[in-house]
């Protein structure tokens, strides 16, 4: 499974020298071209922080055009005097414009009476609309925008067994009569109808649809299966925290980085103190976010073929600059090192920026973090091993219990990060277990199953 990654090359004086489509776009929307300065303000500002302090530096950031909020994840790096720039999971949530698509959705309204709705590609909701039929009005309690599609609605399969609207994703074409019922109240029965959208370069960009209320008595339902953490928790999380959480932390980089002329330093340090606290509280959302997952009883992964080494140095360049904050050195594998083995590349490189991150917050300073990888018993096997002060054996299954973090009273983390990382481990049909002796530095160890190969 592979991401699209959009490239640019920056030159050490700022111009854009080369850039794919959708970041040349960006550039021109701005008034610039090619060989002028990157006039994205934030990719600007990543690109002069990696330039400057000379490693590669990965964040993410949202950037504004005129069309929508675009959300990307950009990893700098250092490369022939300038900075290549390489930006992965690009999404654009379109601004609320009452011309976009109408027509499309008038088509679909057409069809038959209910509720308008439309998801992104993650299947998060952008919009619920009333219709114009007897049976058009939104639920009392409607889906909120950026809530998750899976916890709104629970897809029924037909006599089949097939899914009208599952069969449509993978095919990005348009499907009628999916039935589905509402996750906070069974009883209440959909028919959903939707067409595909598209961005004016053939992406595709979501789905736009009708909700239309189901009469007919029901065939007998099981029990609903056990909901650990409420839907509209869910909702209100992503919808009160997540955007404005990445806007508060975009105007905050953009004021640290002194783009509109020189500030006072005590300003400037205020920003970046602002953007700071507005990723830790952003990195607390996603752990809420991930513990919903992993908890949901049909929680699964996709298994590729993943070099365990590889991975291992892409989360010590994205901990680069933390690491160099306290003077700590990360020692991963060395570059021809490899080690093949099956999971999800996103969720193994979620769960070792998690172990990293821990070995560099609370390893002392001047230390190493050593990252190494080996073959035992048929796994695959990753350490990540620092010089603190150690994980005290009584406490090496406790440390990974939900929101347990022994006693510690500092803003480090919110007590998921390793219940998550050894869910999502497990899943994978590997583990994450404690070693190390006591006093001499934690390790932790992460297995998962070989490639076949």
């Amino acid at each position: 499974m592979t991401a699209t990654v959009i490239r640019a090359q920056v030159a050490g004086d700022g111009r854009l020298l080369s850039a794919d489509a959708p970041l040349l776009a960006l550039q021109r929307e701005a008034g610039a071209e090619v060989g002028d300065p990157l006039a994205v303000p934030q990719l600007a500002a990543i690109a002069r922080l990696s330039h400057r302090l000379g490693v590669m530096v990965s964040r993410s950031l949202t950037a504004a055009a005129d069309h929508a909020d675009i959300s990307m994840w950009v990893r700098a790096k250092p490369e022939d005097g300038g900075v290549h720039l390489a930006i992965i999971d690009w999404r654009e949530r379109l601004l609320s414009d009452d011309g976009v698509g109408m027509d499309r959705s008038t088509d679909i309204a057409a069809l038959s009476e209910g509720w308008i709705w439309q998801v992104d590609t993650q299947l998060r909701f952008e919009m619920a609309l009333a219709g114009a039929g007897d049976d058009s009005a939104l639920p009392q309690d409607p889906p909120a925008i950026g809530a998750r599609f899976s916890s709104y609605f629970q897809l029924q399969p037909d006599e089949d067994g097939d899914m009208a609207m599952l069969r449509g994703f993978a095919l990005r074409q348009a499907f009628r009569g999916q039935h589905a019922i509402l996750s906070a109240d069974p009883a209440r029965r959909y028919s959903l109808s939707a067409a595909p959208l598209f961005d004016v370069g053939g992406g595709l960009t979501g789905y736009r649809g009708i909700a239309t209320p189901l009469r007919s008595d029901p065939p007998a339902q099981r029990d609903a299966p056990l909901t650990l953490y409420p839907a509209e928790f869910g909702r209100r999380l992503d919808r009160s925290l997540r955007q404005p959480l990445g806007r508060i932390i975009a105007n905050a980089d953009t004021i640290s980085a002194q783009l509109e002329g020189p500030l006072r330093d005590d300003y400037a340090g205020y920003a970046s103190d602002i953007a700071s606290a507005g990723r830790h509280l952003l990195a607390l959302v996603d752990d809420l976010a991930d513990l919903q997952a992993v908890d949901r009883p049909d929680f699964s992964i996709v298994s590729e073929e993943l070099d365990l080494a590889d991975i291992a140095r892409r989360a010590a360049g994205l901990l680069a600059v933390k690491a160099l904050d306290k003077s700590i050195t990360i020692l991963p594998p060395q570059p021809e090192e490899t080690l093949a083995a099956t999971g999800e590349f996103r969720r193994v490189l979620q769960i070792l920026v998690n172990l990293v991150g821990n070995a560099v917050r609370y390893a002392p300073e001047g230390t190493e973090v050593r990252i190494w990888t080996e073959w035992e018993d048929g796994m695959a096997r990753l350490t990540v091993a620092d010089q603190g002060s150690g994980v005290d054996p009584a406490d090496r299954e406790r440390i990974f219990d939900k929101f347990e973090r022994l006693g510690r009273d500092d803003h480090g983390g919110s007590g998921l990060g390793l219940y998550i990382s050894r869910r999502l481990a497990r899943a994978m049909g590997g583990d994450i277990v404690v070693g190390g002796a006591p006093g001499q530095g934690a390790r932790f160890i992460l297995t998962l199953p070989v490639a076949a190969s």
